[in-house]
């Protein structure tokens, strides 16, 4: 199995100097867009390259670090993380799957400073969801009342959760399928610390710029393999944010 671990695009809190000025679910830049749109055209590039080299599911597959042809195309029920899948999905031919459990760590919140504090949203709705991006397949985690019931999520609440996603992922550990992940920077880093095998408090950081891809290939002896991290081949230097 291979797993393609992708950051979402650039959203407007990504571009913030004053934080007070954050919002709680935000949406892509325009550059964000442009990062999206640059990324779906050259996956479904490499998507083609993989297909006319191994046109059937019985034919090898290439193991030099190349080749994005996906059978499942997962997002976080973050604005940001399901605006990004959107290109993706059109390109590849796929059907974006909302999983509940990628979004990023803390949740759906804002501080608001002295005298209230900390305050947790809701996130996007059911049918909001559907109506602004038909067609997503919706897991029963989202419903009418939104997905987020909490507070700010604490890191060590948001490592059980990475930790969770990655047994999920080895429960599939021989299943010959490539999967796609459209998430976020600091959960990526705890997803990865659970599945190569590193405490949730690790030292190790991850960096992940936005729309970088990261490839970890699980071997048949239950090892993982790290094939790359954080490309941006399909951005020129000045939309790298």
């Amino acid at each position: 199995m291979d797993l393609y671990v992708i950051r979402h695009a650039q959203s407007s809190n990504n571009t913030l100097v004053d934080q007070t000025y954050r919002v709680c679910d935000p949406d892509l830049t325009d550059l964000g867009w442009r990062q999206a749109d640059l990324l779906a055209r050259h996956l479904a590039s490499e998507a083609m390259r993989s297909l006319i080299l191994s046109p059937s599911a019985t034919a090898p597959r290439r193991h030099n670090g190349h080749g994005a042809l996906f059978d499942h195309l997962y997002c976080s029920p973050m604005r940001r993380a399901l605006q990004t899948a959107a290109p993706l999905g059109k390109a590849l031919g796929l059907v974006p799957e909302v999983w509940a459990d990628i979004h990023e760590q803390g949740g759906v919140w804002l501080d608001h400073g002295a005298g209230v504090g900390t305050v947790g949203y809701p996130g996007i709705t059911r049918r909001a969801l559907l109506e602004e991006f038909p067609g997503y397949r919706v897991s029963d985690a989202i419903t009418e009342e939104g997905w987020w019931v909490q507070g700010q999520e604490e890191e060590q609440e948001a490592s059980v959760r990475a930790a969770r996603v990655a047994a999920g992922l080895r429960d599939r550990w021989h299943h010959d399928e490539r999967i796609a992940f459209v998430t976020h920077g600091a959960f990526s880093m705890l997803l990865f610390r659970a599945l190569l095998g590193q405490p949730p408090d690790s030292e190790v950081c991850y960096h992940m710029d936005n729309t970088g891809v990261s490839l970890l290939r699980f071997r048949p002896n239950r090892t993982v393999s790290v094939r790359y991290m954080n490309r941006l081949d399909h951005l020129p230097a000045e939309l790298i944010s």
